[in-house]
């Protein structure tokens, strides 16, 4: 497949009409789940309007915690920041493929191919230039961070995820312009190689991770706007991801 450019991933929504707007990111908040390791969420209050007439604060935040988006120069080096996206490649059509029965009695589900054939058969193929969201139902679990990272006795974690070749079908066989889940992470926890992320991300695709609400969208129709922070040459960026529902 050719190299993409950043912005050069292909958009065929170019009008959008809509009902109503769902908000697919979580609040931030020190309180939130964090990879172990992972910088803590911290509020500093720098003015008041007591003292200075005004509010003003500031935080701090882990490039890849919350609601957020990945770029290719979190695995591979000589690639490009969040700051290289262009507007255009932040919107995009999106289709939902829901696995929570699944995930509610297997946490280490992973979207299989048999279940990604199941779910065309019913809608279609999916959408070149689309963003792939798996809906898992872990976002339920938000609030309370040890269940939603899937912690099990001997403190090994255990969330649903994307499975290597049905990903693999997605970006290379269908041309998906990324992939996004409501868990905390692309790859499963149990393994440890990223091998997913590494995967979108050979290119300037979209890897978005821990949204909310996905069980509001429809399988097929809506549309994606992501908001980044233009951190530049970051990894990633805390987003707002708004979903247009036709």
């Amino acid at each position: 497949m050719e190299k993409l450019e950043p912005g050069d991933i292909p958009v065929d929504t170019r009008f959008i009409t809509y009902r109503h707007v769902v908000d697919l990111s979580h609040p931030i908040h020190p309180g939130i789940p964090r990879w172990p390791g992972d910088p803590p969420v911290k509020f500093t209050t720098a003015a008041t309007l007591e003292s200075e007439g005004f509010r003003l604060g500031s935080f701090s935040m882990g490039e890849h915690s919350g609601t957020h988006m990945n770029a290719p120069i979190s695995f591979h080096a000589r690639d490009v920041g969040i700051d290289a996206y262009s507007p255009g490649s932040l919107v995009a059509p999106a289709v939902v493929v829901d696995v929570g029965d699944r995930a509610a009695t297997d946490a280490d589900y992973c979207l299989a191919v048999s279940h990604l054939a199941d779910w065309e058969e019913k809608w279609g193929p999916v959408p070149a230039g689309c963003v792939v969201l798996l809906a898992t139902g872990w976002s339920s679990k938000w609030e309370d961070p040890r269940g939603y990272l899937g912690y099990d006795g001997r403190g090994e974690m255990h969330f649903p995820a994307f499975g290597q070749e049905a990903a693999r079908i997605l970006l290379e066989e269908r041309g998906a312009a990324g992939l996004g889940i409501d868990t905390h992470g692309l790859d499963p926890a149990r393994d440890g190689s990223s091998a997913i992320n590494k995967l979108v991300l050979e290119q300037p695709r979209i890897a978005l991770e821990n949204l909310a609400n996905l069980d509001q969208l429809p399988a097929v129709g809506c549309t994606l706007a992501i908001g980044i922070l233009r951190l530049k040459d970051g990894s990633g960026s805390p987003v707002s991801v708004l979903a247009f529902v036709p």
